[in-house]
């Protein structure tokens, strides 16, 4: 009599078992290569063609101004032989001044791009994420990961991959967009280097 309740019991749990794993639901997931997004998103290669141009355009302002600063410390160096060490002790003081306020203004500069394309970026990938967001739920994923330089995905299979469809979207959002700020001035300042030069 035992060993026949036994074996009832088992024969429901397993039945039991059976008809949970029928319910269970299969999880819809995805994945999007970051790294390969940003570089293939218009918007994002607006945003750094526009803070590279604006970095050459800076550079040049300071490229002359470096050149005359060499041009001066070789002149200095000639005067200095010329005129001895008291003479070089006393006039060099200027010339490093010059050589400290031309390496602030390099990293002033430097940190200003930096800054500004920091919070264009920024942006971009808050509304990248806003999107994917609204994408998964409007196709039924549960999740949707991203991949790229600070993996979070180790391996996942190429037929998860959709992020093809993501950029082509992202792009034709972009493309579709009325002019904004950024895409504005980042072909008006496009265009305003290609007329320099």
């Amino acid at each position: 009599m035992k060993k026949s309740l036994i074996i009832i019991a088992l024969a429901f749990s397993i039945i039991s078992c059976n008809n949970k794993s029928a319910e269970v639901k299969e999880i819809k997931t995805a994945y999007v290569d970051t790294s390969k997004l940003l570089q293939e998103y218009t918007e994002a290669k607006d945003i750094d063609a526009k803070y590279k141009a604006k970095s050459e355009e800076m550079g040049k302002e300071l490229e002359g101004e470096v050149a005359r600063f060499k041009s001066d410390a070789a002149n200095f160096q000639k005067n200095a032989q010329a005129n001895g060490q008291a003479w070089a002790q006393q006039n060099g003081a200027a010339l490093q001044k010059r050589e400290q306020q031309l390496s602030y203004a390099q990293q002033a500069m430097i940190q200003q791009l930096q800054q500004e394309s920091g919070v264009e970026m920024d942006t971009l990938v808050k509304n990248v994420k806003k999107f994917i967001k609204g994408y998964g739920k409007e196709k039924g994923y549960a999740y949707i990961y991203g991949t790229g330089e600070a993996a979070s995905i180790l391996y996942a299979e190429d037929k998860y991959d959709i992020t093809n469809e993501i950029v082509k979207l992202l792009n034709e959002k972009y493309k579709s967009a009325p002019t904004t700020d950024v895409k504005a001035d980042t072909k008006a300042e496009l265009e305003a280097i290609e007329k320099k030069k």
